[in-house]
């Protein structure tokens, strides 16, 4: 069943966290040498493995016991607020460029570039944690993954617009605080439990 909420929540947090991410930044790259379309096709694909894995990581977590679980999750989530902090919104990444145009080759490029990229990632990790968090897997699987999409079809359609009318600084600093609260309501549900 979807829980809205945790859907809605979901996609706000792992959409302003990767924002200033690389995705962004090599949608952008990808978009500007070839078909949109192609591009999204591929990083697309890449997301739904991430999101999948990450909330099958998510949902193995719910079967510890609450308070573990709460404690392990609010310090994740703590770590990745001091990560977005720490980073600045100052990543950049470098994109291989394929030879030609064909469909299986530029989306294969986006494919693989998210999947290496993304592998790991906060992201990915801030959904293994949701997962963990709310019982609602298909929620935040639902919620993770149109954030992804979205942030990649910004990236790719005029991630170089958002830029300049947003600063990165801002967005990466409201993630930030976005996760800094989960962390610390995380812990305190872990300790009053």
């Amino acid at each position: 069943m979807i829980t809205f909420s945790v859907l809605a929540l979901t996609f706000g947090v792992v959409f302003l966290a990767e924002l200033p991410d690389k995705t962004a930044l090599a949608g952008l790259v990808l978009g500007t040498r070839y078909r949109a379309s192609y591009v999204f096709a591929g990083v697309a694909a890449a997301f739904v493995v991430h999101v999948s894995l990450a909330v099958a990581a998510g949902s193995v977590l719910t079967l510890l016991p609450q308070r573990l679980v709460h404690a392990l999750t609010g310090a994740l989530f703590l770590a990745g607020a001091a990560m977005l902090m720490l980073k600045g919104g100052e990543d950049e990444e470098k994109v291989r460029e394929p030879g030609d145009q064909s469909f299986w080759k530029v989306s294969g490029a986006g494919f693989m570039l998210i999947l290496v990229a993304e592998f790991g990632d906060l992201t990915q990790i801030m959904t293994a944690n949701l997962a963990a968090r709310y019982d609602s897997p298909l929620s935040v699987g639902i919620g993770a993954v149109l954030a992804l999409w979205s942030v990649a079809a910004i990236g790719i359609l005029g991630g170089k617009a958002l830029m300049k009318r947003v600063p990165l600084r801002l967005v990466t600093r409201i993630a930030a605080l976005l996760m800094l609260g989960l962390g610390i309501w995380s812990l305190y549900e872990a300790v009053a439990a």
